[in-house]
């Protein structure tokens, strides 16, 4: 299927993830630095201290980008890098950094889309409450400013926090993720305080003179695990906390199904903050989910036949709903679904739920982890190829369904820290020798997408 040759391709990477230099510059310590040095808290029990290193290699990483081809790069900024303390004096040399790294992008004809907040808060701010609290996000607010006033007039397109419903799902419900607090259906602060964040920001990079504001918000289609009623109730709840409670407030001003009683107030105030109106919306989409109602027969008997998949984690007993494996043809090296018409479904859903409300679309990240194997001097990742080619395909499908889809970015450009699985599992288009010093080797996905990017420029 075609795409037009103005639509943008890009890659994604995050701050912590990619850039080490942990105590470079005058950077401050994040919530993931603490994190990593939990016992057990991560898979390797390893860090993102050096990571790819991409503080010190950001011009090789350019290049990387300069030779496959792409429109835009999408990478965060580290907050503790601009205010090692979460607030007050701003170091100057964080700030530095990313006007270089900017203006390498711009030399190279690759437009910067920038992420103020993908989850790595200054551990100064988590100590007097993190998300939970009120001040982090009107401390986000004056960030936003600080790095808008600095790098607004070269940035193509803004996404203030990446990811809000996994960093309170992941890190403040479950606690799997840092700050690595497990608060169960208490976490909704968090989740308001984040939507509260976004809106700060979007007003100060407005001021700031910022070009575009958009999201990075997780989405996943939801579907029962049977007709059932108890299942299809189920998924509708699943549906609502991850999907349409990140979504409403931002599009519409609201919170959905009378969830802003629980929230922390002043609520309608604070909505009219986050729902300042976007330029852009961003899906980052990886796979469907699978729900059903705990103990149901179809949930009891999709988890005895696939009792240790990745993509249905056990959640806590006193959460109403239960997680069950989506049945696909092929899985990623994670483990998780392979399905490509789920973006489709997802891009149609998110259109036909909104309409005008929803401002153009560009898919923020999607990609998989494959079993990469180092031969001939490069990778044969012919299921990221695969991943690749079938997710384009979704989107162009999307496209001739009248969604207006203007932008599809792939994680990663790197292999990076993969969070709590440290460095066990690879993304990227390029592969890095962790234990040598962190070369570069493009696989054959690199060429696989930069000759699709040709195609598509015709």
């Amino acid at each position: 299927m075609t795409l037009p040759a103005d639509f943008v391709l890009g890659t994604s990477t995050a701050s912590y993830q990619i850039e080490g230099g942990v105590t470079a510059g005058g950077r401050g310590r994040s919530t993931w630095d603490d994190f990593c040095e939990r016992p057990g808290a991560i898979r390797d029990g390893s860090s993102g201290a050096v990571a790819c290193d991409s503080f010190h290699r950001w011009d090789e990483d350019v290049e990387l980008l300069r030779g496959l081809g792409v429109d835009a790069y999408r990478f965060s900024v580290a907050w503790p890098r601009i205010q090692p303390t979460g607030s007050g004096t701003v170091n100057a040399a964080g700030l530095d950094f990313y006007d270089r790294a900017v203006d390498a992008l711009l030399e190279a004809g690759i437009a910067p889309f920038v992420t103020l907040h993908h989850w790595d808060l200054p551990s100064a701010l988590q100590a007097k409450g993190g998300w939970m609290a009120r001040e982090t996000a009107e401390r986000f607010g004056e960030y936003a400013a600080v790095v808008g006033e600095r790098l607004a007039d070269r940035v193509a397109l803004w996404m203030p926090v990446n990811e809000p419903v996994v960093l309170t799902l992941f890190g403040h419900a479950l606690g799997i993720h840092a700050p690595g607090e497990a608060r169960g259906f208490e976490a909704l602060s968090a989740a308001h305080h984040l939507l509260l964040g976004h809106g700060l920001a979007t007003r100060a990079l407005r001021a700031a003179g910022a070009r575009a504001v958009g999201t990075a918000n997780n989405h996943t289609p939801v579907h029962p695990a049977s007709d059932a009623d108890e299942d299809v109730s189920a998924a509708a709840l699943y549906d609502t906390i991850h999907n349409r409670a990140f979504a409403e407030p931002v599009l519409l001003g609201e919170y959905p199904n009378g969830m802003g009683e629980g929230m922390p107030g002043p609520v309608p105030e604070d909505l009219a903050v986050i729902s300042e109106p976007l330029d852009a919306y961003g899906v980052n989409y990886y796979n469907p989910t699978r729900v059903g109602a705990p103990g149901s027969s179809a949930v009891t008997a999709a988890l005895a036949a696939a009792p240790s998949a990745v993509d249905a984690p056990e959640l806590p007993a006193d959460i109403p709903f239960a997680l069950v494996p989506v049945e696909a043809a092929e899985r990623t090296a994670f483990g998780w679904p392979v399905a490509p018409e789920g973006l489709t479904e997802l891009l149609v859903q998110l259109r036909d739920r909104y309409g005008d409300r929803l401002p153009p679309i560009h898919v923020t990240e999607s990609g998989c982890s494959t079993d990469d194997v180092l031969e001939d001097g490069t990778v044969h990742d012919d299921a990221r190829i695969r991943y690749l080619d079938a997710h384009l395909d979704a989107v162009a499908a999307a496209r001739e369904d009248g969604v207006d889809v203007r932008g599809y970015f792939v994680w990663s450009l790197l292999d990076n820290f993969e969070w709590a699985e440290g460095y066990t599992q690879r993304f990227g288009l390029v592969r890095v020798e962790f234990d040598a010093g962190g070369t570069r080797i493009p696989k054959d996905s690199y060429a696989w997408l930069r000759d699709r990017i040709t195609r598509i420029r015709g």
